[in-house]
Parts: C-alpha cells; structure tokens; sequence
C-alpha cells in the first residue's frame, strides 16, 4: 500500500462523505493517461457564481490524493458561494475523472470538471450541483435534456498605454454590419485559426465559426449535447478563448454590450428533451400531428410547446439568470445607436423562426431556442432555471398561446399589448424583482435563492449610481 494512501487514511474526514471511494482500475488508467499525455499538473475546478472557473494546481506525483478530494477551498473568499466568515470549513472539490481535459494550449495542464462536497455532503451551492438536480427531475420523468450554445463573444487589442481597443482585423468594415464578411474573417485568422483547431482536437463538433455581426466579434458553433456536458465545455471554452487571445496579444471580452453602437454578444440556448430508454428527441413532431401544430403552424410536439409555454411563463426570473449583469440590460434593446444595430430579443414572446421573438422555433432542426440568455451567463445555472421552468410547463400542460410570426420591433406598445405581449424586463433591478417572487426560483435554488439575489443587487447598485461621465458633459449645463 502506497504512503499517499497510509496518509490520507490518517487524516479526519469532515468535506468528502466518510465512505466516498474512487474506482481503483479508472484512477489507475487516468493516471496512466496523463502520463502518457505528458502531464506534469492537473486541476480540479469548480465555478463561482459567475461561472469562472477556480481549482488549485496540482502536481502529477498528489494526482490520487486530488482524486480523493484533498483540496480544500474556503469558499467564502469567492463572490456569491456562500460559506462566508473566518468560523466556516473549507469544501473539497473533487474531480470527475471522466471529465479529462489536455488543455490544448499547454499540454503539461489536465483540467477536470468537479463537484464539491461539504460536512460529507453535495455542497448545495455549487452551480454544477444545482444543475445535477434538475436533471435527476428531468430523468425521474424519463427525459434527457440536451443543450446546444451559440456564444459570441469580442476579441480586441488592448493598448498598454492607453487602454484604447483596437479590432482583429487590419481594417474597419466599412458597410452597414460586417457579419459573415470573408475579408474580415481572414484579417481575424491569427485568433480564429488556432481556436478552431483546439476546439477540433477536443472532438466537441465544431462545424462552424464567423464574424459576427459586431466588429471583431465572433461566434463558434459546436453540436449539441447533454446539457451538464455542454455547460462543462462551455465554461471550458471561454477559457479556451482568453488563453488563445492572449498567444497573440489580444483580450477576448465576455461582456454582453461592450460597445453602446455594436452588437451585443448572445449566447442562444437550443434546448430539447430526449427519451431516456431511446435517446430519441421528444421535440420532434409525432407522425399523426398534433392539435397544437395545426392550431400554430408550427410543427413541433406538445412536449416543445409546453417547455416553451413554462419558459414564458417565467421568463422575466429566468432572465435575471441568463441576463446577468447590469451591462445585460445595455444589450438586451431592440436597437442601438444604429438601426437594426441589436437584434436583440426583447418581447417575451415565441414565433415560426422569429428571431425578433424570445424564443425562435427554428426550421433546421427541432428544439426551442431561447435568444434571451448573454455569454456572461453562468452557464450551469442558466440551463437549470429553463430546465426547471420548461419541466414545469410540462408538469401544467401549459400553453404559449399564438406564435408571433412577424418582426416584434415594428409592433408598437398598443398593438403588443392587444396580442398578450410583454417586454422582457427593461433593467438588472426589474429582473432581480421578478427573480425574488417568484417561488420556482426557490425551488430550484433552494438557499442560494438569497446569496444570488444579494450579489446580483449589490452588481446593480454598483452599475446604476455610478456617474456616466459622457452623460454628465452632455447635461452639465443643460438646465
């Protein structure tokens, strides 16, 4: 018996359960993996209410006392975990073996996505934890729920000096929107290039990546997969982006609307649900139809009209959550500076292929996408709170109502008002309101309900009494 083992069974348990064990024969194949991969330090991550990544490094020689949860964080020093206060214990994050990554950028690193455990249990704070709830509900009703993003996202150089930003490309799209422009595709090759190969060697399906519709802003679309999957490589690929940005001395951005006259950066939600036993997708319409197609035109399954109806039904809570921060609400506006310049999705609303809508029923394939959600969400949480609401419409039976088929940005308030429209909520604060009352939240959250609705507040004060100064120049002697 190894010295590593002998301590570690000297030592108290109080985070990892007293019986926890790890599957020897899968310890010893991943240790032979990484060797073999040349791995000299491995990670064991969790996120933090913003969805940031945080581990302690590892060397290779402590991987098995990794393995076992040896690492202990105080979780209070982090924003929004809970735990806070020099009393509290420590929480032991442990590692899913099955999650391997070779960080493609640097070999000698192994990330794994974990679960932390407190006093010997789940720690309920945990946003991969609060997400693993949700699909045990979905599993417990025979469903397996699927997630597919498409993240957008800045890249920028960053003078040193003068903290002026400057786009990817050598020149500045001249047109009304560069999205999809070949010339300034190339001119972003010295990121994009070495991106996509990365996302390539991960096998994750990348199958396409464009400039989008903001200047020096991209978005790359990976296939589907089950959602916990998806969330693990999303908080993976915002990683990805900053370390590949910085190889050629550049910043990728995950702010939503970092520019007041540009695009915001989106991060639609493609959801559906798939049969447990077949894995086939239950949004797909049944071969004999259904009243609710034919009523709407749409040829979807009840299933996907009851999720969409349950997604609208809290959609102004939900969006406290995929929204998630005050520059959120700079972004989510029908239009900026420029005409047509958002494209964001404002009325809680769905329609045929309306990208104007909340959520969009697309052609191409069978899910409900949810256009709300912005690429500083915490993607765990994000897909929780929707998988929640979307099981609640099914639980209910609920209907969306009629779909809204033309574009939502030429309704006026009256003629929104005539269909049953509402707007999504205008700011963070109108969010958070709606976040706080409603109790589905609290189901799904459970205490963290209280530690989110507290950090987000204090973002929003923070954001909202700040001095524009643009604006102060302009009103200075305005009256």
């Amino acid at each position: 018996m190894s010295a590593w083992w002998l301590a570690m069974n000297d030592l108290p348990t109080f985070a990892i359960p007293a019986d926890f064990a790890v599957d020897p024969q899968k310890l010893t194949a991943t240790r032979a993996a990484l060797e073999a991969a040349g791995v000299k330090f491995c990670l064991s991550t969790y996120v933090d209410i913003h969805g940031v990544p945080k581990a302690k490094t590892t060397p290779l020689s402590a991987f098995e006392k990794m393995a076992h949860g040896s690492e202990l964080f105080t979780l209070g020093a982090m924003e929004g975990m809970g735990l806070v206060g020099p009393h509290e214990d420590e929480a032991a994050a442990v590692p899913d073996l099955d999650t391997m990554l070779i960080c493609p950028w640097d070999a000698r690193l192994a990330y794994f996505f974990g679960d932390l455990y407190y006093h010997g249990l789940p720690y309920p704070h945990d946003s991969r934890r609060i997400l693993k709830r949700q699909l045990e509900r979905a599993a417990g009703l025979g469903f397996k729920f699927n997630v597919g993003f498409e993240p957008e996202f800045y890249v920028v150089r960053v003078d040193p000096g003068t903290g002026e930003r400057r786009i990817l490309p050598p020149q500045r799209y001249q047109g009304t929107c560069p999205a999809y422009d070949v010339q300034q595709t190339i001119g972003s090759l010295d990121f994009l290039a070495p991106m996509a190969r990365h996302l390539e060697t991960l096998g994750w399906g990348l199958y396409s990546f464009d400039q989008e519709g903001g200047h020096s802003q991209y978005e790359f679309d990976l296939h589907y997969a089950e959602a916990l999957a998806n969330c693990d490589r999303f908080t993976f690929m915002r990683l990805l982006a900053k370390q590949v940005a910085g190889s050629i001395g550049a910043t990728a951005t995950f702010v939503p609307k970092p520019y007041a006259d540009d695009f915001r950066s989106g991060c639609h939600f493609n959801m559906s649900l798939a049969s447990l036993e077949t894995g086939e997708n239950l949004f797909a319409p049944p071969p004999g139809g259904s009243p609710l197609a034919e009523r709407n035109g749409i040829d979807l399954s009840p299933l996907a009209y009851h999720f969409a109806a349950g997604l609208l039904e809290h959609a102004p809570a939900i969006t406290a959550v995929t929204s998630p921060t005050y520059n959120s609400y700079q972004g989510l506006i029908a239009q900026g500076d420029m005409p047509d310049i958002s494209w964001a999705p404002v009325m809680m609303a769905y329609g045929r292929n309306n990208r104007s809508a909340m959520l969009r029923f697309p052609l191409n394939r069978y899910c409900v996408e949810n256009r709300a959600p912005d690429v500083s969400c915490n993607p765990y949480l994000a897909a929780a709170v929707q998988l929640a609401a979307g099981l609640d419409g099914i639980e209910q039976q609920l209907d969306p109502g009629t779909p809204l088929n033309t574009n939502c940005y030429s309704l006026t308030r009256a003629q929104l008002r005539e269909s049953g429209v509402d707007l999504l909520p205008r700011t963070q604060l109108h969010a958070l309101e709606a976040f706080e009352a409603d109790p589905l939240m609290d189901r799904v959250l459970g205490d963290f309900k209280a530690i989110y609705l507290e950090q987000k507040m204090k973002e929003w004060n923070e954001g909202f009494y700040a001095i524009n100064e643009a604006h102060l120049r302009r009103r200075l002697t305005f009256v």
